[in-house]
């Protein structure tokens, strides 16, 4: 703040000099109203700029928190030194602003309240805000169509046509577990979701929930709901489910027994005394049967939707959908790349394109990706080499 104040201190100086530099430079005789107007706008910076530094040489106000509000404008509040005051309550802030846990700023001097702060959010929460849509539509995914229909009856049209469920007098689901291997469009549909809707979109990893202290991640997700409720409607996608919410068991480790905590909040908020409103939920596992069973039944994660690996009419569509702009050849088989990959997922697909056009520039074709580039790629993505076994090992441990 020192540092701050002799800048601005030295600027103005600056200023003062150059007035004075201006003022010899022109005689009176040739002054005008350039110079006139240039020396009016030089002051009005000068005071602004002592303004700013009266500012800053204000003192620093304290943080508490209010614990119990008393008559003739008083409050007690806890302060963060740690004892508590009964103080004064500035006559310019409202009354209904006031309420205990509100986090207040006091005077440093008097401790009077001066100030409402909002409430604390962790970084990682307020980080976890997606400001950019993503670019992936509906389009974009391939053989899920009852899926995606699914997903949007869930999250999308309660948010967009909210009428609907009050017509036919019911409350539209809240949340929607995604459930399937690897690389079969459970994120792609969270970021079409994202797309589509204005909502605030809030993604996270479960892992991100899992925290080292005792109650810090039951704050977190405490944390999380509040900020969704307070942005709604909001869209909450929880990706990695498993990594925070497994099935308890009675004999635990102390790491074990602060994931359940952190499961049992979370618990909490999905179906708890506070109404989540216009928050919407979507999570996403590839490892369903580690999930705690209370988190499965209907009030919480309604719907279970499963995105299996694409069949023999989704690989020809996936594959229509990454090569849409790649310029490949005009006697690409598609039936044949559909036949060829099968046991194949959405990602493996998007992997044979990209690697048929690594092929294509080995050869150097061009522009153009031929039919033997994308037969190669099979071979490459597909082969049942030993790396490729213990890589499908891995996934499904």
């Amino acid at each position: 703040m020192s540092g701050k104040s002799k800048e601005l201190t030295q600027r103005i100086e600056e200023l003062q000099k150059k007035h004075a530099e201006r003022a010899e430079e022109y005689p009176r005789s040739t002054r005008d109203d350039y110079v006139r107007n240039e020396l009016e706008r030089l002051k009005k910076e000068t005071k602004e700029l002592k303004k700013e530094v009266a500012r800053l040489k204000k003192p620093p106000l304290l943080v508490g928190q209010v614990k119990e509000l008393l008559p003739d404008d008083k409050a007690v509040i806890e302060s963060s030194t740690g004892p508590d005051f009964i103080v004064n309550v500035a006559d310019f802030l409202p009354n209904n602003d006031l309420t205990p846990g509100t986090r207040v700023a006091l005077n440093k001097q008097t401790l009077s309240v001066v100030e409402v702060l909002p409430s604390p959010v962790d970084p990682d929460i307020m980080g976890a805000e997606l400001v950019d849509k993503p670019e992936i539509t509906y389009d974009d995914i391939g053989g899920l169509k009852d899926q995606i229909r699914e997903v949007r009856e869930t999250v999308e049209e309660p948010l967009l046509y909210p009428d609907k469920f009050s017509n036919v007098g019911i409350d539209p689901p809240k949340a929607v577990l995604l459930v399937g291997p690897p690389g079969t469009g459970k994120t792609m549909m969270a970021k079409a979701v994202a797309n589509r809707t204005n909502a605030t979109f809030i993604k996270l990893v479960g892992s991100e929930l899992v925290q080292k202290y005792i109650g810090e991640g039951a704050r977190l997700v405490r944390e999380l709901f509040q900020m969704a409720r307070e942005k709604s409607p909001s869209v909450i996608f929880i990706d990695e489910l498993d990594s925070v919410a497994t099935k308890r068991q009675e004999q635990a480790t102390s790491g074990d027994r602060e994931v359940q905590r952190t499961m049992m909040q979370l618990l909490s908020e999905l179906d708890g005394f506070d109404p989540l409103g216009n928050v919407k939920i979507i999570g996403a596992t590839n490892r369903p049967k580690l999930l705690d069973q209370a988190l499965l039944r209907p009030g919480r994660f309604d719907r279970i939707i499963e995105t299996p690996k694409p069949d023999y009419q989704a690989r020809k569509d996936i594959f229509k959908i990454h090569m849409k702009n790649m310029d490949v050849a005009e006697d690409i088989n598609l039936d044949l790349l559909a036949s060829e990959s099968e046991e194949a997922s959405g990602a493996d697909i998007k992997a044979i394109c990209t690697e048929a056009g690594m092929f294509s520039i080995r050869r150097e074709r061009g522009d153009k990706v031929e039919s033997e580039d994308f037969l190669d790629a099979l071979e490459k993505v597909l082969s049942d080499s030993t790396e490729r076994k213990i890589k499908k090992q891995v996934m499904y441990a």
